[in-house]
């Protein structure tokens, strides 16, 4: 798809504030910058509590003229959104390459999953149903409206933030929310600015959509117990999630939540796989992104049989993987997003060898530059195989059999997204069906995303799911509206 040449878009370190592009009021400012050779991409004067209420509070006014617009028109401003993003695509993937480290094929991906989840959610106005249901009571009429939540407060991640970030934002507006945003600090703009300025060029009415660029400890816990919003989107770790989830519900006012965190996802290869599309996928499954994903394999499970041969093949292919310029169009391998998320990387690294690992492929790091590391020898009481590692470490698991593959699969607190693989499909559908986990592909990878199908994760994997029929659910709320037509008897009476 060409994309048409438009000007870029100015100004991107002011933030939409209650409908007015400004400077936040902090006076405290932060640089953005790109992770690969650190050049420092713009600076924002950040946001405060003050700019956090007034957003809310021009958030709550704009949703009221919002919802009331027909659906129609609501429609109309995703699919112009749809056709922006079409107009703008090199820009929209400049951004991402620089801003958050992504490699161009990743960067593709992302545009391409933002797309669609707004061209899905372009459908939602009027795929939103109410019902009449009977009553017990003579001349009574039972009604359930399906109505807007009011406004939406989404804390979007680093990793893919224009997509995350719209996995949210576009279902919610096209239901007749307003949304106020808290990008990642790392991605204000792909995760953020850029959203809100697609979005105001497609009619979007002024303050239904704020983005918020602030630290955590100055904005963090006032933005989700703040009264105006009624729903708190996250996508993020879990830790941050379990405490957005304890203020939401222990606070002082009551929130809905969805939850997407981290993940362990299991990539369970039976003995009867295809053992080149089982290679192929686990590279991909793995790698992409420098496997800063949250649905990215984890572990990968090899029946014993297989074990061996999958090894050596894998290692012979992640040898030859590039690393560098994520710019670059067969670039695989790009940055780590920040020198903190590196150092807890090498930390993973040596306390994998510590606990007797053994690295058939590794290297040193070059700037946030890190090489693929692959593991043998791993056991599931090892930290590279407990915890969500978020970068290119990988651990290889021996399984006696399937029946130890599945008990492998399942042993984690974790339970986003899982694969296996099989020669015999209804196989591994019935051995898919037993893995604990939201989402599980069959002979693919689980980094699966598709804006009708249900997107999100069991156990402390996270709370809620995403995309279609589901996002309808989950940014609007049941109103039962009774309707007694003829006079009603009552005791007394």
């Amino acid at each position: 798809m060409n994309s048409t040449q438009a000007a870029p878009y100015a100004n991107l370190h002011l933030m939409p504030i209650a409908g007015e592009w400004r400077n936040g009021s902090s006076g405290q400012s932060m640089q953005v910058a790109n992770p690969y050779n650190a050049e420092v991409l713009l600076e924002i004067v950040q946001a405060d509590q003050q700019d956090l209420d007034q957003s809310y509070q021009g958030a709550s006014q704009a949703q009221v003229q919002w919802a009331s617009t027909g659906p129609a028109q609501r429609t109309a401003v995703l699919l112009r959104a749809v056709q922006i993003f079409d107009e703008r695509q090199d820009e929209i993937v400049e951004w991402l390459i620089r801003e958050s480290g992504s490699t161009r094929i990743k960067a593709r991906i992302e545009w391409a999953a933002a797309r669609s989840i707004t061209l899905e959610s372009a459908s939602f106005p009027t795929r939103v149903h109410g019902r009449i249901l009977p009553s017990n009571i003579p001349g009574k009429e039972n009604r359930v409206y399906r109505e807007p939540l009011g406004v939406i407060g989404v804390i979007s991640p680093w990793n893919f933030p224009f997509h995350l970030t719209l996995r949210s934002v576009a279902p919610a507006l096209a239901l007749g929310n307003a949304v106020v945003i808290k990008p990642a600090s790392d991605t204000p703009v792909t995760g953020g600015l850029l959203v809100a300025r697609i979005f105001e060029e497609a009619g979007l009415p002024a303050g239904v959509i704020s983005v918020l660029v602030g630290a955590g400890k100055q904005i963090g816990d006032a933005f989700v117990d703040h009264p105006i919003p009624k729903f708190i989107s996250f996508t993020g770790s879990t830790s941050v999630g379990m405490n957005i989830g304890r203020t939401a519900y222990g606070g002082k006012h009551l929130k809905h939540i969805a939850l997407e965190l981290g993940g362990n996802s299991p990539f369970v290869v039976l003995a009867d796989a295809d053992l080149e599309q089982a290679v192929a996928a686990a590279i991909m499954g793995k790698f992409l992104h420098q496997g800063q994903i949250c649905m990215a394999i984890n572990r990968i499970i090899v029946e014993e049989a297989l074990y061996d041969r999958f090894v050596a093949r894998y290692v012979e292919q992640v040898k030859r993987l590039k690393i560098g310029d994520p710019n670059a169009v067969d670039t695989v391998i790009g940055p780590i997003i920040n020198q903190k998320q590196l150092e807890a990387l090498l930390e993973k690294i040596s306390l994998a060898k510590k606990q007797g690992a053994t690295a058939l492929v590794e290297g040193q790091p070059h700037g946030l530059l890190l090489p693929p590391h692959v593991f043998t020898d791993v056991t599931a009481d090892m930290a590279i195989a407990r915890e969500e590692i978020f970068g290119p470490l990988v651990g290889i698991l021996r399984a006696r059999d399937a029946e130890h593959s599945l008990a492998l699969a399942n042993d984690s607190e974790f339970g986003l997204s899982s694969s296996v693989f099989t020669g015999d499909l209804e196989r591994g559908v019935r051995f898919a069906r037993k893995i604990n986990t939201g989402m599980t592909h069959v002979n693919d990878i689980p980094v699966n995303d598709e804006a009708h199908a249900p997107f999100g994760g069991e156990k402390n994997s996270g709370l809620g799911r995403f995309n279609g029929e589901w996002a309808i659910d989950t940014f609007t709320r049941d109103h039962w509206i009774s309707v007694q037509l003829t006079p009603r008897v009552y005791l007394g009476g």
